[in-house]
């Protein structure tokens, strides 16, 4: 079960205290577990989501307050990794390097900040759309596609720093146990019908994008760039679904 608590220690601001400090075996196998991580993070958001509709409390107070503990309980660790990758993108010029450099850098200037505020209002204002319209399910599938972003990343791409988080374990991936886990996670999506499906696709789409990007700049991906692609693909997943509700297509 190590994995399992490595896993929750690192996408959760719970007080997990590991016996033993894990090998590099076992932080590769902890990728596994963090769609489960995010289906225990999106039944929470929906469970909260429930019990504020029950008290019939505002739709624009609830969403107020699922985004706060969404943002609490993963401990903002997804939204610091947008903040730096953004401030690089842009301050890096298209160089490799200078890109690399920046993201290294704790202070987080202004574009960082834009990013961090466009997220979190896009995530706001969908989740209101999603309350409003009562599509609660929707909400537990979002964080586990977002935590599929890592998995995805990390088996598709090389790992650009090799002193960083993710260098020590990357061959120790567990890839075909990844994989499967993948398209089990993508293939019950479909229990949402056609807004399944459509928002399945907006997401890999975003992340085959994401990919692209990252390889052609840097030639893979850091800690930063892969945080910054989990909130990335959790707000557009997010986005693309409260459009579908919103329009009552399906």
């Amino acid at each position: 079960m190590m994995p399992f608590w490595i896993a929750l220690q690192f996408l959760t601001i719970f007080p997990i205290q590991l016996k033993q400090l894990p090998s590099p075996r076992q932080n590769a196998y902890s990728l596994a577990f963090y769609p489960v991580i995010g289906l225990f993070l999106g039944g929470f958001i929906f469970g909260m989501a429930w019990g504020l509709n029950a008290v019939h409390l505002p739709v624009l107070l609830s969403a107020s307050l699922i985004l706060t503990v969404w943002v609490i309980i993963t401990g903002g660790l997804h939204l610091d990794g947008l903040a730096d990758t953004a401030d690089a993108w842009v301050g890096g010029y298209g160089d490799r390097e200078r890109t690399l450099k920046i993201m290294k850098d704790p202070q987080c200037g202004p574009i960082g900040v834009l990013s961090l505020v466009l997220s979190l209002l896009l995530k706001f204002s969908s989740i209101y759309v999603i309350l409003q319209t009562q599509h609660l399910y929707g909400l537990v599938i979002i964080p586990v596609l977002g935590r599929l972003t890592a998995l995805f990343l990390f088996l598709t791409c090389d790992y650009v720093r090799a002193h960083g988080l993710g260098s020590s374990f990357l061959q120790d991936l567990p890839r075909k146990l990844l994989w499967f886990i993948s398209f089990i996670c993508l293939l019950a999506c479909s229990v949402l019908g056609w807004v399944g499906l459509v928002v399945t696709a907006v997401f890999c789409s975003c992340l085959g994008y994401l990919r692209h990007v990252f390889v052609r700049r840097l030639g893979g991906i850091t800690g930063d760039t892969v945080g910054a692609s989990i909130e990335i693909s959790e707000c557009v997943s997010l986005l693309s679904l409260a459009i579908l509700l919103s329009m009552r297509l399906f």
